[in-house]
């Protein structure tokens, strides 16, 4: 057990610095930050630790091996051990390198259609396997399972991170992963309430409304939180939209009708109430970080997740405490609630040596394998062609190194020219397109930021020019598969094509594998 001083030690600022968590990199060193608006350097990192106590600190970035050094570096700087979280969703590896990363949550939904109990299974080993490799490397705050049903297939930032679109397969794979998870000592988090599954705007840009009433919501959206309640889930996280019908002012993350009025009060949950990251447009670009921090406090929130500023967050909830805004109470209850948190958990105790014999890539093998979708008929070999790779972001495509399968298979099979297609590529390059047989890979899902859930214009634009060409020799779409569907709709239907859920080395071999074989 972790010992965790008494509430009546601490002061009323202290108490306030356990609610905030903050961002920090990975990476050990000032100069890896790739985030400089929203990661510290290392000395005021240090000092709202040691100084200011804050209490927790959410990391992205770094290998395994050094966000391990990482954590144990965090914890010697705090006098109350932190909460060390990150979002792993799809596993440690799609955070830190070197750790196991799993297909999508989307992809236990698509095997759910066919083998329920088999996804809960995958689903249930996922979970246990993304704690053990957290606890490994020093995390002890896993911040998943997404719950949100995703049911608008416009949705830009939810997509393939929900299990799937209907309630009932997503309250039972959710629940599988937080049981697995909890085998082991680390916290778990649903996200994100009262549901975000149903929009086309993405949060971290701005605040997306929904216009859902409360028959709706709570037929669709709410049962994966309440089966997530029930399982015993730690910690549930807020979504920033708006929902006029629960309140008409406020969003979910600052409004006291939703986190305490239906979450805390009505579905009864006794956990942690953690705020979706403060920096985020949605609240960000509205209230500020002062103004934000107080009204999530006084909502009903334990913790406030990424305050731009966090002395200033700090600072102005002690105001409101003292002028009367928030009652003292309010403080008290949400620190006890951090305090048991904390007290469950155990001493840091890294175990990379685990990481070189994990079972966990087995199971994403097995749902990457059991998730992929074939169509078309057998490959033809050729002779001479193109391997086109769509994209996103061509600078910024970390599943493209020099050894990944989807630059070093092709080659094999005659696709020896290599064309790179992202947003920004000129319309007019792709006019230019050689008349050559091309297999075309499409990397499209939905992420934070993105803005849209749907494939770019130079990415359609070559899809069209090569099939007005007949150069169109196969297709394999990674991500997202609501853009495989709108590209299938407009394919001939023998053309031989490949849709995998994942886009890690691991899916892009098993997707590759099935095209050459033809194993339709």
């Amino acid at each position: 057990m972790t010992f965790i001083p008494p509430l009546s030690d601490l002061s009323l600022r202290a108490q306030v610095a356990q609610m905030v968590v903050v961002r920090a990199s990975g990476y050990l060193y000032d100069r890896q930050i790739q985030y400089p608006a929203w990661e510290p350097p290392q000395d005021t990192l240090k000092h709202w630790i040691k100084d200011w106590g804050v209490g927790g600190v959410i990391l992205l970035g770094g290998s395994a091996v050094e966000v391990a050094e990482r954590c144990r570096q965090l914890q010697s700087w705090a006098t109350i051990p932190l909460l060390l979280a990150a979002d792993i969703e799809e596993g440690v590896g799609q955070r830190f390198s070197g750790a196991t990363q799993f297909p999508p949550p989307a992809a236990l939904g698509a095997i759910a259609q066919r083998n329920p109990q088999r996804a809960v299974d995958l689903a249930r080993a996922m979970g246990a396997s993304t704690a053990a490799e957290a606890l490994a490397i020093g995390l002890n705050w896993v911040l998943a399972p997404v719950v949100d049903v995703n049911n608008n297939p416009a949705n830009p930032v939810i997509n393939v991170r929900a299990f799937g679109e209907e309630p009932e397969v997503v309250s039972a794979l959710a629940t599988a992963f937080i049981q697995g998870a909890k085998t082991y000592p680390v916290l778990t988090t649903a996200k994100h309430f009262p549901g975000h599954g149903d929009t086309a705007t993405d949060s971290h840009l701005q605040l997306p409304v929904i216009p859902h009433n409360r028959d709706r919501l709570q037929a669709i959206e709410w049962p994966p939180f309440v089966a997530a309640i029930q399982t015993g889930v730690d910690a549930v996280m807020s979504a920033h939209v708006h929902l006029p019908a629960l309140d008409a002012e406020q969003p979910a993350t600052l409004s006291p009708q939703i986190l305490t009025g239906i979450l805390r009060q009505e579905m009864g949950f006794r956990g942690l109430i953690v705020t979706d990251a403060l920096v985020m447009g949605a609240i960000a670009h509205s209230y500020g970080t002062a103004e934000a921090a107080v009204k999530a406090v006084a909502a009903g929130a334990d913790i406030l997740l990424m305050p731009l500023d966090p002395p200033a967050a700090i600072e102005a909830v002690v105001a409101a405490v003292e002028s009367g805004r928030i009652p003292y109470e309010r403080i008290q209850a949400s620190v006890a609630r951090i305090q048991a948190a904390k007290a469950r958990l155990l001493p840091l105790s890294l175990q990379l040596d685990y990481l070189q014999t994990t079972p966990a890539v087995e199971v994403a093998t097995a749902i990457a394998q059991e998730s992929i979708k074939r169509a078309g008929q057998a490959w033809q070999p050729v002779t001479s062609g193109v391997n086109c790779l769509v994209v996103d972001d061509a600078l910024n495509a970390g599943f493209l190194n020099c050894t990944c399968p989807a630059l070093t298979l092709p080659p094999t099979w005659g696709f020896d020219q290599r064309v790179v297609i992202d947003r920004q590529t000129p319309l007019t390059m792709i006019e230019g397109f050689s008349r050559a047989p091309t297999l075309v890979q499409v990397f499209c899902r939905g992420n934070p930021f993105r803005g849209k859930a749907g494939l770019s214009v130079p990415a359609i634009a070559t899809l069209e020019w090569l099939q007005t060409h007949n150069q169109l020799m196969g297709l394999v779409v990674y991500g997202s598969p609501y853009a495989y569907h709108e590209i299938a709709q407009q394919l001939h239907p023998d053309l031989p094509r490949v849709f995998s859920y994942g886009h890690d080395p691991i899916a892009q071999r098993l997707a590759l594998g099935c095209l050459v074989k033809g194993i339709f």
